[in-house]
C-alpha cells in the first residue's frame, strides 16, 4: 500500500466506506459505477465506465487488498472503495517461467487449477483465486493435459463461499442491514 494512502487513513480515521462504486470484470478492468449505472443494476450487467488511465489503473493495482470478510477493496485515501467482482478478485495471465500474472501487475505461483462447469479455469495462489484470462485458457488446457497441476471441479455458484471472496459487497452490506 502507498505511503501515501497509509498517511492519509490515519489523518482521516473515520471516512466512510464505499459500495457499489467499482467493479472487476474477467478480464481484469476497471469499471466505475457511477449512481446512473448502479440504478440500472447490478455488475457486471450494468458495468459503468471503463478506467483506462495508466497512472490510476497502478494506483488501484498497488492499493487493492481484501478484508478479514473477504470482500476485496481499493483503498483511495482515507476511503475503502469496495470492489463488486464479475467473476473472481483476480484474473490472472501465465508468464513462461510458470508464473502467473494478476491484473495488479503481482506474481504468483499456481497451487491448483479450479474448473467450473462452464469449463473456465482458475488458479488457486498463495494470494488467493483467480481467474485465467480468456487468452490463456488454451495454455491452461495444455498444462492440464500435461499434469501441471492438481484439477478440482467446483460449480461457478460455490467459488466465492469455498474460497473465501464476496462477489458483491454492496450486496452483501444491504442484505446485513
Amino acid at each position: 500500500m502507498d505511503d501515501i494512502v497509509k498517511q492519509a487513513m490515519a489523518k482521516w480515521p473515520n471516512v466512510p466506506d464505499c459500495f457499489g462504486w467499482l467493479g472487476l470484470d474477467a478480464r481484469g478492468q476497471w469499471f466505475l459505477r457511477d449512481d446512473a449505472t448502479q440504478a440500472q443494476g447490478a455488475f457486471p450487467d450494468s458495468k459503468g465506465s471503463l478506467l483506462e488511465h495508466g497512472k490510476l489503473l497502478a494506483f488501484i493495482a498497488r492499493n487493492y487488498a481484501h478484508d478479514d470478510q473477504g470482500r476485496w477493496f481499493f483503498q483511495n485515501g482515507p476511503q475503502r472503495v469496495y470492489v463488486e467482482l464479475e467473476a473472481a478478485p483476480l484474473v490472472w495471465r501465465l508468464q513462461p517461467d510458470g508464473q502467473v500474472q494478476a491484473h495488479t501487475g503481482v506474481l504468483a505461483m499456481p497451487e491448483a487449477c479450479i474448473v467450473d462447469e462452464q469449463g473456465r479455469a482458475y488458479f488457486m495462489t498463495a494470494l488467493g483465486l483467480g481467474l485465467v484470462h480468456s487468452l490463456d485458457v488454451g495454455l491452461v488446457a495444455d498444462g492440464l493435459e500435461q499434469g501441471r497441476w492438481p484439477q478440482e471441479e467446483v460449480p461457478a455458484a460455490r467459488l466465492a463461499q469455498r474460497f473465501g471472496f464476496i462477489p458483491s459487497p454492496a450486496q452483501h452490506q444491504t442484505a446485513q442491514m
